[in-house]
């Protein structure tokens, strides 16, 4: 089976360096069980960085036992949809990349929401309502 994302195409990269994902594959496919899972391809942002860190996710400290770097500015990252969803409400959302956000992030995301985020707008942007 083909993992989609929400733009209804294959699901694309979203960051090897450092590898992303739940299963550290380089791609935003979510683990069962997660609502949304780590479904959400993001762009972070200092701004992004600091909500995650205040509301219990912190990304940007190195987690060397567990093989993470942290987190910079500018890094591509798959994050839970329910995190990016807290972040957007307190207007931080960090730029989404479409094409590596996996569908199962619209379980909890709604799609507009991740096209006023999008860094990757597609040529024809009603396809996402």
């Amino acid at each position: 089976m083909t993992e989609r994302n929400v733009l209804g195409g294959p699901l694309e990269e979203c960051g090897t360096d450092p590898v992303t994902g739940y299963y550290r594959t380089g791609s935003c496919v979510p683990s069962a069980g997660h609502p949304g899972g780590h479904s959400v391809c993001v762009v972070v942002t200092a701004e992004f960085l600091a909500h995650q860190r205040q509301i219990g996710n912190d990304l940007s400290t190195p987690r060397p036992e567990l093989g993470f770097p942290g987190l910079e500015p500018g890094m591509r990252w798959c994050v839970l949809a329910p995190r990016w969803m807290q972040s957007y409400r307190a207007g931080v959302a960090a730029p989404v990349v479409l094409a590596a956000t996996h569908e199962r992030a619209l379980e909890v995301v709604d799609r507009l929401a991740l096209l006023e985020h999008a860094v990757d707008v597609p040529d024809d942007p009603s396809s996402l309502t």
